[in-house]
């Protein structure tokens, strides 16, 4: 039984077996990782291979890095700047240099100086990975570049070997960057590396080393400085300009202050120590330097223009590098410049601050011969008004932003008509002319002489924003960058743009020779260490039609001649054209600083010759402090400045007139026509004027409106009616064969001249005695030929009886002969008409003239800048 059960529980075992193999077999499921974990593990590995691909790009980079010599640490090459004549006029850095050891460094400027740029500066091998990790969260929070993560010894590196331009500071140049602060903290002490920076960097004023700064600004070695005065130079290195204490010595105190804070926060100062220095004026101990040597000071505007050029166009530097700079500098004028602005020997200023900007430019080459950049400077590599002052232009701009491309896109003639007449800006608001008044019709020549808003308004409309834009474009003139948020060219701007004038001159520098632009520039080539020259030379391009270019400058001629201009620019022999610009302050602005009607804001004038383009601008830096416009003996001061250099520098070079190309063509047309006729064979000459039009272009219709030949009239009778002592006049109508004209007729009577549409005339109590009457007709401002005839007043009795007697029989013999003369006058007309033709003819001159006088429409010769009124310059 016992072996039974086991045989049947085997056969059960294997019947189960067999089952369960041909079921699918379940695997077991594994264990799941928490997300957390797979994301810190994903973390980690980016981490590791950012680690191996950074360490890579390090150590490529790194590879590439420059040498560096002691040489390079301990000194700089100095740059030589030479005029347009060949002649070196400045040496630019390492000259002015003291250098100290490490033994004549006070401890109190080493604080100092570790306290505002490197505080872990003695723990650090020459990169510090904290100060880096918070320039990375500064940089993620702030803002790209809101805070730097270099070490001092990085800093020494930078002036040693590389530029310190921001636009420099790219991966490549921090990982070299690094790598050689890593390599200099290997063979320096931490000392030498100090002293190096100390010795180093750039002052303010041409200084160089904390050495000579020390002397420069407070007559002293360093080992005599106040800690005051210590913190004061620890500070001027990130920014010397910027926290120059006698350009800006708000900045400066601010920065010395900062100094002092950080030195607390160093342990290096009590807080009471802080606080006491923080109490010492910044101006404490400053040597006066205004006695010193001024000369350069005439050339430092230009010399802060070369500086910025080459680091621009070469990503040198220019104070380290040992170039030789070919610059376009013209001593001569830029001397000129620099006495008209600061001395009375030129011109009377109201008083110090009023300012100025100057530029000149070469038209045949593009150059920048002189800058000057303000009055009164005090400090070098100051405020330059010429290159970085943009105020409003006023109406200098029109010849740029409206008639240039009216002339140069549609072909408009100097002569093309436009009306001044009461206009809204599309925005909304009146656009006013400077006088308040509008002249109706008139020419684009007059629009522009007169200077008058609303035809320029008007004319850019026609001319299409795009196409303005583009011709701005062509000369240098970025629109995009005007009026803050305003991007491009609106109503206002198009008459009124901000522009410098350097970008003024070397525009209006284009009308001079024929339409070619060329950006202006002060260095013309840079000779290297190793003989390799750099041309600096821009590209010239053609900004608009030879055509455009000559026709604006012959406006712009007679601008100059026009007005008050004809006193205060025109030079004798001297062929110019020019434009001024007057901008306005708004009416809200005039009540809120009190200025009086006659105030503005900025005042310039813009003019050329064929050798030169000079462009200037006077006015005060704070335009809103009280007495700080001009008045209107100021606003002549532009032109003023302007004639004074313009005659030097015209003296020594050969002057010539401009020459029409053969794509302009000159036509006489009359006056007033719309559009453009030539004149009749009897259009008065004082209807007619000489106009430019682009070739191909010019007027070919004839005007009629002088051109119907006017004759005598016909039926001229009169008689003298006794009883009611008057002389009747009465004659045929007048057809005209023109229309659309009306005829007038002019009557004179014993010298008494009317003029009347009627057919008829009386006259009461005329005098006694024989009367001469003539008639003419007069039609489109023209008197034909006279008809004539006479009537006899007899003489008038006092007595009532005799008087009637008298009259009754008067009247009957004046009736007669007044028949007789008419008839006889009529029979002889024929016969008379040559004589009568050549009496009319000279009758017709005398009495014509005033008409033709009244009718000219030759410009009034009267700027709105020359008569001294201001512009208006609407706010956008």
């Amino acid at each position: 039984m016992t072996q039974k059960k086991e045989t049947m529980s085997r056969v059960s075992k294997k019947q189960n077996d067999k089952k369960r193999r041909s079921q699918p077999v379940k695997k077991k499921k594994a264990p799941t990782r928490p997300l957390w974990k797979t994301i810190v593990f994903g973390i980690l590995i980016a981490f590791i291979a950012a680690l191996v691909a950074g360490a890579g790009l390090f150590a490529y980079y790194a590879a590439s890095a420059p040498e560096l010599t002691e040489k390079d640490l301990t000194g700089s090459i100095s740059s030589d700047l030479l005029d347009d004549k060949g002649e070196v006029f400045y040496t630019l850095g390492g000259q002015n240099r003291d250098v100290v050891t490490e033994d004549q460094v006070p401890q109190v400027l080493k604080d100092a100086i570790i306290s505002i740029e490197d505080q872990r500066f003695y723990t650090h091998k020459g990169i510090d990975p904290i100060r880096i990790g918070g320039a990375v969260v500064a940089n993620l929070t702030k803002g790209f570049a809101s805070e730097g993560g270099s070490t001092l010894t990085q800093q020494l590196i930078k002036l040693s070997v590389f530029s310190t331009d921001e636009a420099d500071q790219t991966l490549k140049r921090k990982a070299q960057e690094a790598w050689l602060a890593l390599k200099l903290e290997k063979t320096y002490t931490k000392e030498q590396i100090l002293t190096f920076y100390i010795n180093k960097v750039y002052m303010s004023d041409n200084n160089y080393g904390m050495s000579t700064a020390s002397e420069y600004y407070y007559d002293k070695p360093l080992n005599e400085l106040s800690l005051s005065q210590a913190a004061m130079l620890a500070g001027l290195p990130q920014s010397p300009n910027t926290y120059n204490p006698y350009t800006n010595p708000e900045k400066a105190e601010k920065r010395r202050n900062l100094v002092l804070t950080m030195m607390v926060d160093n342990k290096k100062l009590s807080t009471a120590e802080a606080d006491e220095a923080k109490a010492v004026p910044i101006e404490d101990g400053l040597i006066d330097h205004s006695g010193d040597e001024t000369n350069n000071l005439v050339f430092d505007s230009y010399l802060k223009e070369v500086i910025k050029e080459v680091k621009e166009k070469t990503k040198l530097d220019p104070y380290t590098a040992g170039l030789k700079i070919k610059t376009n500098l013209n001593m001569d004028a830029q001397q000129q410049v620099y006495d008209i602005l600061n001395s009375d020997e030129y011109i009377a200023y109201p008083d110090e601050d009023i300012q100025a900007g100057v530029s000149m430019v070469d038209v045949k080459t593009g150059q920048l011969k002189a800058i000057g950049g303000g009055r009164n400077q005090e400090g070098q590599l100051s405020l330059n008004r010429a290159s970085e002052m943009n105020r409003s232009v006023g109406s200098a701009i029109k010849p740029l932003s409206v008639y240039g491309p009216a002339i140069d896109y549609l072909n408009y003639s100097t002569y093309q008509q436009v009306v001044d007449e009461p206009y809204t800006f599309k925005a909304g608001g009146q656009l006013y002319n400077y006088d308040r008044s509008y002249r109706g019709q008139m020419s684009l020549r007059e629009a522009l002489i007169d200077s008058r808003n609303v035809p320029a308004a008007k004319v850019l409309q026609e001319v299409g924003y795009p196409d303005a834009t583009e011709f701005l474009a062509n000369l240098g003139i970025d629109v995009t960058k005007w009026n803050g948020e305003t991007k491009g060219l609106v109503e206002s701007n198009a008459i009124g743009g901000e522009i410098t004038p350097i970008q003024l001159s070397a525009a209006y520098a284009a009308f001079s020779n024929g339409g070619d632009y060329t950006d202006p520039y002060t260095v013309s080539s840079v000779v290297l260490q190793n003989g390799q020259e750099i041309d600096l030379t821009p590209d010239t391009s053609k900004a608009m039609k030879d055509s455009t270019a000559y026709m604006i400058t012959d406006i712009l001629k007679d601008t100059v001649n026009s007005g008050t201009n004809k006193d205060l620019v025109t030079i004798s022999g001297l062929p110019q054209a020019g434009k001024t610009g007057t901008t306005n302050y708004t009416d809200e602005e005039k009540a809120k600083y009190d200025i009086p009607s006659g105030g503005v804001p900025d005042s310039w004038f813009s003019g050329y010759t064929t050798n030169y383009s000079i462009s200037v601008w006077v006015g005060y830096d704070d335009k809103y402090t009280d007495g700080h416009w001009l008045s209107p003996s100021s606003q002549q001061l532009p032109r003023k400045i302007y004639r004074s250099l313009m005659s030097h520098v015209s003296a020594s070079v050969e002057n010539s007139d401009w020459t029409k190309p053969a794509s302009v063509v000159e036509v006489a047309v009359e006056a007033g026509s719309n559009p453009a006729k030539l004149p009749g064979p009897n259009t008065p000459s004082g209807s007619i004027v000489k106009e430019l039009f682009v070739k191909g272009t010019q007027p070919t219709s004839v005007s009629t409106s002088f051109g119907e030949e006017l004759k005598a009239p016909s039926g001229l009778k009169a008689a003298y009616d006794e009883e009611k002592d008057e002389i009747s006049v009465q004659w045929d109508a007048y057809s005209l064969k023109d229309k659309t004209s009306k005829a007038n007729y002019v009557l004179t009577v014993d010298g008494q001249t009317y003029e009347t549409s009627d057919l008829s005339y009386v006259i009461q109590n005329p005098s006694e005695g024989k009367v001469d009457i003539t008639l003419a007709v007069k039609a489109n401002d023209k008197t034909g030929p006279k008809a004539s005839t006479s009537v006899t007043v007899p003489e008038k009795e006092e007595t009532e009886d005799s008087s009637a007697d008298s009259s009754s029989e008067s009247s009957e013999d004046s009736s007669s002969q007044s028949s007789e003369e008419s008839s006889s006058e009529s029979e002889n007309e024929s016969s008379e008409s040559s004589s009568s033709s050549s009496e009319s003819s000279s009758e017709e001159s005398s009495e014509s003239a005033p008409e033709e006088s009244s009718s000219s429409s030759q410009p009034t010769n009267e700027e709105a800048p020359d008569t001294d009124e201001p512009e208006k310059t609407p706010e956008t």
